[in-house]
């Protein structure tokens, strides 16, 4: 899985002072599960290391980028690279970016711009993130800063995960039936993050031989990318383990019925981390072979070993 990501996190000297912002969680817990193409826009247009500090002024959406010392507009030359970067990284299949929060070039919100008086506002994104996310708008981007907030960093890793697992159901060729045991396997998944997208990419699929089969998969990507933007929260959860509950209600005895939802009522009022009552169903999708539950991505998105559901 190849995952784009600003060079000076992975410890590259290519800063303007030829320092790095080595990050150890990208490199060392995430490196274990991603292949990185790093890019460092300054250093591949040709700016060179060490090089003048730059920022961003003007217009938030139309803003140059400018050189502190000698007021040198270097706009052009970013924007003319990043262009031919983006035809490049189109065949690196890659299943996300992430980026160097505040660059001028990298930042993916909230970069400072700086208005004709010299306030700086935070209110930009950096040239080449916001070239790439107009490029790849389905792609899953996010920033090392961000990756500190457990909330956000497993958003994150589970969008790339499911962008990898929608890759590869592409390179196996667009099929309505592929699309349906596609959309079977990640309900569960989609239900956590968004119930109304649930809802709609299930009237889509079952509508699907009314349209051409490129406008379905158009349509489909669109709209699973809008639901896994938004973030799977406790109580959307907790709605997902009962309905997963509900698979049970023949099986389970009363008392293994009540144990169970003890534990997904405390994992709701935050006694319990997420990993707890999902270990318990797992158990039980084995015991009572539930062989629609053991394809529910949901159940097992991303590695263990990452411990994205382990916080409480």
């Amino acid at each position: 899985m190849c995952l784009g990501v600003s060079a000076c996190l992975l410890g590259h000297p290519v800063r303007y002072d030829g320092g790095h912002k080595h990050d150890r969680y990208v490199t060392d817990i995430l490196g274990a599960y991603v292949e990185y193409v790093p890019v460092c826009p300054e250093v591949e247009c040709g700016l060179g290391i060490p090089r003048e500090s730059m920022h961003l002024e003007g217009d938030p959406e139309n803003p140059r980028l400018i050189t502190t010392r000698t007021r040198r507009d270097v706009t052009d030359q970013m924007l003319g690279w990043a262009r031919q970067k983006l035809e490049e990284l189109k065949k690196k299949n890659l299943c996300g970016f992430l980026f160097k929060s505040n660059s001028p070039s990298s930042g993916m919100e909230r970069v400072k711009i700086f208005d004709h008086k010299g306030m700086p506002q935070k209110k930009g994104v950096g040239l080449f993130a916001g070239l790439f996310m107009k490029t790849f708008p389905h792609l899953p981007v996010e920033e090392e800063g961000r990756l500190h907030d457990e909330v956000l960093r497993e958003n994150f890793v589970e969008r790339i995960f499911h962008r990898k697992r929608w890759d590869d159901h592409i390179r196996g060729g667009k099929d309505l039936g592929r699309l349906v045991a596609f959309h079977t396997d990640h309900k569960l998944l989609y239900m956590a993050h968004s119930p109304k997208h649930h809802r709609e990419l299930g009237k889509l699929v079952a509508e699907g031989k009314s349209m051409p089969l490129e406008t379905l998969y158009e349509r489909y990507e669109q709209i699973m990318s809008e639901a896994l933007k938004l973030k799977a929260t406790v109580n959307k959860n907790t709605n997902v383990l009962f309905h997963l509950m509900g698979y049970f209600k023949k099986e389970l005895s009363p008392s293994e019925k009540e144990e169970l939802r003890e534990i997904i009522e405390a994992y709701h009022r935050g006694l319990y981390p997420l990993i707890v009552p999902i270990t318990l169903i797992n158990h039980y999708i084995r015991k009572y072979d539930q062989p629609y539950l053991k394809r529910q991505v949901y159940l097992n998105p991303h590695p263990l070993e990452l411990k994205l559901r382990n916080h409480a």
